[in-house]
């Protein structure tokens, strides 16, 4: 893929040196860069691909409250790593609003421009999002997100959601290829969301795999009639895991040229 697609996209309220000196080596990486604020509306209004946000932090963090909010919904949602630059409490406040799984890097200050740009493009020419099949991923439990995006994101791009709810707000707007769905979940559980995925027209053929810890008859039996794709237990090896999903992708491009 050409990198040169991707833009870099700073979040910052100040714009002095190191915020110039990022610039100018992110362009000499090839890459397209915006200095926004932290305000939503101007961070909406990027409507290239985005490749990462780099977020610098400052001693107003309160005030980028909503606009933390936004980027990791973002980031959830279209799958965008985020890197962060600033003091060790700048970067603690920003974690304790950004989930960590979605946050690929803290630097402190003062930073080496030249490394933090080299890991930006060392994650983006490996993880790219562009032409790779979606994965859309569905636990309530943070480490298991963490554990499958690790597993998968080299092959796939891997969109997280932490909720039934928030998997379904994604479906509306978004089709992934393939959904790993968690069967037990607070509010809406794995087999409320895939009742609600059947029923509605614009997704009911989108396919999914569970990924759970139930495997008593009655709750296997319960799904297997809505015809999920699949269902794997969370104790499996991670390699058996990710064979499975290769497995389902190396046979849904078969049917092609049946």
């Amino acid at each position: 893929m050409m990198k040169e697609t991707y833009k870099i996209l700073i979040v910052s309220e100040v714009q002095g040196y190191l915020i110039l000196s990022l610039k100018d080596k992110i362009k000499e990486a090839g890459y397209d860069v915006s200095v926004v604020e932290p305000d939503v509306a101007q961070i909406s209004a990027e409507r290239d691909t985005i490749g990462a946000y780099l977020i610098c932090g400052s001693d107003g963090i309160g005030d980028m409250q909503q606009a933390l909010i936004y980027l990791k919904d973002q980031s959830a949602e279209r799958d965008i790593p985020i890197f962060t630059v600033g003091s060790r409490e700048e970067n603690d406040a920003i974690g304790r609003v950004i989930s960590g799984h979605l946050i690929r890097q803290f630097f402190e200050r003062p930073v080496n421009v030249n490394e933090l740009v080299e890991v930006i493009d060392a994650y983006i020419a490996k993880f790219g999002a562009q032409h790779k099949k979606k994965v859309l991923v569905v636990d309530d439990s943070g480490a298991m997100l963490r554990n499958v995006k690790g597993w998968l994101e080299d092959r796939y791009q891997v969109i997280l959601a932490n909720s039934g709810a928030m998997a379904i707000k994604y479906l509306a707007t978004n089709r992934p290829d393939l959904v790993l769905l968690d069967y037990e979940m607070p509010v809406v559980d794995g087999r409320q969301v895939l009742e609600m995925i059947r029923t509605e027209t614009e997704f009911s053929d989108v396919p999914v795999i569970f990924l759970t810890s139930k495997d008593d008859r009655e709750s296997v039996m319960q799904v297997m009639a809505l015809k999920p794709e699949g269902y794997l237990l969370k104790t499996m090896e991670p390699a058996r895991i990710i064979a499975e999903v290769d497995a389902f992708f190396e046979r849904q491009k078969a049917k092609l040229f049946d």
